[in-house]
């Protein structure tokens, strides 16, 4: 164990290396890329890669710039992260009847309709955006579920 702690001692860089390498396991195994350990494994990277150009030594300056670089780092790329994990749009499966295709048996609009499915008759108003009233024995198509309110679209 002394060896180990000796060999880190002399090799700055490689121990930097060693902190990014756990720091990024941990962070994508155990946080699933929720931001922190992710900077600060970058900013330890960086750190390792002037320590061995030699642009930098001692470990006051390094532990300086770890900490520097993790804020900067964060500063700059926490936004952009966030976009990214927020950008996947999800379809809605609340209600089994989204997307399912059914019988108008009352023309549908803003305020009334009704369409059927499975024998019953179901309440149908038009979906946000939809304009165009749904005439009687035409096809609509389920985009969300209020409640009983079936939400729908023409096709």
């Amino acid at each position: 164990m002394q060896s180990i702690m000796d060999y880190f001692a002399q090799h700055h860089d490689q121990l930097l290396y060693t902190i990014a390498a756990i720091s990024l396991l941990v962070e994508l195994g155990v946080l699933g890329m929720s931001g922190p350990l992710l900077f600060f494994s970058l900013s330890c990277l960086i750190t390792g890669v002037l320590v061995s150009v030699g642009l930098i030594s001692g470990w006051e300056m390094e532990v300086l710039l770890v900490g520097v670089l993790s804020f900067a780092s964060a500063i700059l790329l926490w936004k952009p992260f966030k976009n990214y994990q927020n950008s996947k749009e999800t379809p809605n499966t609340s209600s089994d009847m989204i997307g399912r295709q059914l019988l108008v048996k009352t023309a549908v609009s803003q305020d009334a309709g009704s369409v059927a499915y499975s024998g019953i008759e179901w309440q149908a108003r038009l979906a946000a955006g939809a304009t165009a009233n749904i005439a009687p024995g035409a096809h609509a198509e389920v985009v969300a579920v209020d409640g009983s309110l079936l939400l729908v679209k023409a096709l």
